[in-house]
Parts: C-alpha cells; structure tokens; sequence
C-alpha cells in the first residue's frame, strides 16, 4: 500500500496551486514523521493565503520539533494575531502558551 503523502504528492502535481492539497501533503507527510518534508507545503500554503491559521500552527509546531525555535515564533506570533482577529478562543489560548513557553 502507498503512503499516504505519496496520494497527495500525485494530487500536487497534476495541480499545484491547490493550497488544499498542500496541506493534505503537508499533514501526510507530518504523520509520517518527515517534517522537514513538509515544511516547503506548509510554507506554501501560508503565503499564499495571509488570513489562514493552520499553516502557521502547523509550521510553527514543526520548526520548534526542529529545534528551530527562532522560525517557529514568527509562525506563531503569525498564528497568535490569526487567532484573536478571528475570535478562535481555543488556538489563542494554545498559541499564548506555546509562545509563554518560548520565551
């Protein structure tokens, strides 16, 4: 049986400019502990869309597992501003968190 990411690395390929399909490769790939694979879809899919939340979450959650703690608080801070604009109490709280625990 094929890996999942390699159903949605197909999916990017025959179309590339579907953010949807970026983070469905993003999560796969995620799951299948390749998160530096993932980063570029990630990356990807919150440039491309300022208002999106998850990308951000992910990235940054990513980029600390990565020991890069310096990238990860730009996507948080990203996400943490996301998350009060658009009232996601839940986010808001985890993201606050995450970044009290950075420092």
């Amino acid at each position: 049986m094929p890996a999942r990411s390699d159903q949605f690395a197909a999916l990017v390929a025959r179309q590339p400019d579907n953010e949807m399909f970026r983070f469905s490769l993003a999560q796969a790939l995620l799951a299948e502990n390749r998160a530096a694979d993932a980063l570029p879809q990630l990356e990807n899919c919150a440039n491309k869309k300022p208002d999106w939340m998850m990308p951000r979450i992910l990235l940054g959650q990513t980029l600390l597992g990565l020991g890069r703690k310096d990238d990860a608080r730009r996507w948080l801070d990203e996400a943490l501003a996301l998350a009060v604009a658009q009232n996601h109490e839940a986010p808001e709280r985890e993201l606050r968190a995450l970044l009290a625990e950075l420092g």
